[in-house]
């Protein structure tokens, strides 16, 4: 249980600042400051003694919403967005509680960027902090309530806050704390010092900030403390954008070698990594400390002060500060994402072979019946290692990354397909080579998949020396001797698994967890379904998904009719000025394959354009189709499939996504495809 107290005297901070508050901000005393109801859901209602808005039960029902929207905002300087809210619901409903969500509208794009999301009823106000990069586009805030079940459910805010800074910044002077909270313990927790407070034994210092009594700094003192290494800890609110440079805070601690003073980092699957301990205690005076500081995905700052019995004095934590640059003196390789991956579209990128032969060999294959195409389009090139040109007993082929630094969390992604092989174990594994001490360590190996399919790898490690990825693909014996292939090699600094937590991508669907927000006018035998796995039908339709190989897609059954429609309809779309691209993947395997088809849907009208088409059978690959258009209103887009001639008609698509602006790859994979069926991959309305 989180210790709140210590923070939420939320009428000073309305009271603080209320008369000139920044862009994007309001304190809800006598105005919405701006932001407005959206006339199309339900009205948030300003409390008449102000102070806060709300929408609840008692003139709404479960699963209505209520939108609030701001005026444009820009924000050219990394700034925080806090907003304080409260979620209640009747005891015993909460099967279906209510949810507030946050929301991202830039100005050129057509959907809104889910930031934040909270459906956890509280007895009392809470602090949400979120990070918001700076960006030279304009955009509005979105706040969307969801009202549950109950008749007693509401949900309302208190104060939206937008400043300039990093939200796990802090000199602790104003009330809210900037959301950091205290981990409750009985005998030892953070409390606010300074501003005349007394509530400590000890003889507390002035404050870093003012350098005088009035200001407030964070303090964990050892007088209560009755057990061998009692823990205190203060929390940060969690990152949400991605972040890496400085983080530095200024501490001073009672002299005394009864305590230990440490700084971790917690991602959201709750595991712990140390990023600075104290050392010498230094002086009585206030000491700066500075540490490396990287969060390339949501994770917390904890402040953890343990201490062995009531003699460990005092510690107090002021000015937390972050800079997106390195600290002073710090040294070694840095690492970059785009550097380390790899789609072969070009050439090798940072990747090379051994001295020993030309084991993996960049190939290319036209999208066909027989053979598989790339993973990254269909029509590009990957690497293929044990071709009959090098396939002889005992080679083995290698392929190194290039150098990684030590001490930091990686996740790899790739993609592999393996061919032929009576026997798949070990025909391709993952080492990793340390460089300083020249060996090598098996992270991965393939044991058992389907064969020609294309299977997504994850692999989550940390070395404390640099590190090189090498992938290698073994050929036993001259008769079991088969194809490796390799594409879209990915590094990222995370665990592979912490991804898993994270919010879906805006105007993206995988299909993975379900449709998304596409929907069907009808379900039935001529619909659209959600699928894993091969379809049921013979020489037709995917062996798996595009997405990971073994996930979800949606496609239509040959046993539909001759002629017989599908249609799915996106979610509606904001129209905005410019280019939009849509990309998706499709497979249209099947002698018998019919067509399909993608239409602009705009609001109010009858007539639904064409944007795209392919007809007939395309290839036995999942192929990238780019679709750009222009459209300034209202509008859904449409996927179309007509079944073919005979059976052997399944038409699939997978992992859709919706992006502003033109499409950077749309003349490539048009000239690519040119002569399969027709294109009409550039359209204005």
């Amino acid at each position: 249980m989180l210790f709140r107290g210590i923070f939420l005297a939320v009428q000073a901070l309305q009271l603080a600042g209320a008369l000139d508050l920044p862009a994007g901000s309001c304190s809800f005393e006598e105005s919405t400051c701006g932001f407005d109801s959206v006339f199309e859901f339900l009205p948030w209602i300003l409390n008449e003694e102000g102070h806060y808005i709300y929408v609840d039960t008692s003139f709404a029902k479960q699963g209505e919403k209520a939108v609030l929207l701001s005026s444009d905002l820009q924000a050219e300087e990394w700034s925080c967005l806090r907003l304080v809210y409260q979620i209640t619901t009747s005891s015993g409903s909460s099967s279906e509680p209510s949810q507030l969500n946050l929301y991202v509208r830039f100005e050129d794009e057509s959907f809104d960027r889910l930031l934040w999301s909270a459906k956890e009823p509280s007895d009392s106000w809470l602090i949400a902090s979120l990070d918001l990069q700076n960006t030279s586009k304009k955009f509005k805030i979105l706040i969307e309530g969801v009202l549950g079940q109950g008749n007693t459910a509401s949900i309302a805010l208190f104060e939206i806050k937008m400043t300039t800074g990093y939200c796990i910044e802090c000199d602790f002077e104003e009330n809210h704390l900037c959301g950091f909270v205290n981990r409750w313990n009985p005998n030892v927790n953070w409390f606010v010092g300074g501003g005349n407070i007394r509530n400590s034994h000890s003889i507390l210092p002035q404050d870093h900030t003012f350098k005088n009594e009035l200001g407030h700094y964070m303090y964990v003192d050892s007088v209560y403390i009755k057990h061998f290494q009692e823990v205190a800890q203060l929390i940060s609110p969690m990152t949400t954008a991605p972040m890496s440079g400085c983080l530095s805070f200024y501490y001073q601690l009672q002299q005394g070698n009864d305590n230990s003073f440490t700084v971790y980092t917690r991602d959201v699957a709750g595991v712990y990594e140390e990023i600075w301990k104290m050392g010498n205690p230094g002086n009585a005076a206030w000491n700066l400390a500075e540490m490396e500081f990287s969060a390339p995905y949501p994770m917390e700052v904890i402040f953890e002060v343990a201490f062995n019995g009531p003699r460990g004095g005092y510690v107090a934590l002021d000015d937390i500060s972050f800079s997106p640059v390195p600290c002073q003196n710090q040294t070694g390789i840095l690492f970059s994402a785009v550097e380390a991956s790899c789609n072969f579209e070009e050439d090798l990128c940072n990747f090379y072979q051994d001295k020993e032969g030309p084991g993996w060999t960049r190939v290319k294959v036209k999208p066909n019946m027989y053979r598989t195409g790339d993973h990254t389009s269909g029509f590009g090139y990957y690497l293929l290692a044990n071709t009959k040109f090098t396939s002889q007993p005992g080679y083995i082929g290698r392929l190194y990354g290039p150098s990684l630094p030590g001490n930091l969390q990686y996740c790899l992604r790739f993609y592999y397909a393996i061919y032929g092989f009576l026997k798949m174990s070990d025909t391709l594994a993952v080492y990793i080579f340390e460089e300083n001490h020249m060996v090598q360590e098996k992270i991965w190996s393939v044991l058992e998949s389907p064969r020609g399919v294309w299977m997504q790898a994850e692999i989550t490690f940390k070395k404390p020396m640099s590190t090189k990825v090498v992938f290698m693909s073994l050929c036993k014996s001259f008769w079991d001797c088969g194809l490796v292939a390799l594409d879209d090699i990915t590094i990222e600094l995370r665990s592979c698994w912490s991804s898993e937590k994270l919010l879906p991508p805006p105007g993206e669907c995988t299909f993975e967890q379900d449709e998304c927000s596409f929907t069907q006018e009808r379900r039935n035998r001529s619909s659209w379904h959600r699928k894993r796995g091969e379809t049921p039908t013979s020489y037709t339709g995917p062996k798996g998904d595009h997405t990971t190989g073994v996930g979800y897609y949606m496609y239509i059954e040959s046993h539909m009719v001759y002629g017989q429609k599908a249609q799915l309809l996106s979610r509606p779309l904001r129209g905005v000025a410019g280019r939009h691209c849509l990309t998706f993947f499709y497979h249209m395997y099947g002698a018998g394959t019919g067509l399909l088809n993608v239409y602009l849907k705009k609001e109010g009208d009858t007539e639904e354009p064409l944007l795209w088409r392919r007809r007939g059978e395309q290839s036995i690959s999942w192929l990238k189709a780019l679709i750009e258009y222009s459209c300034e209103r209202q509008h859904q887009i449409i996927f179309e499939a007509i079944r073919g001639v005979s059976i052997r008609s399944d038409i699939a698509i997978d992992d859709i996504k919706f992006q502003a602006g033109p499409c950077s790859e749309l003349e490539d994979i048009t000239q690519q495809s040119s002569g399969y069926s027709e294109d009409l991959n550039e359209i204005e309305y």
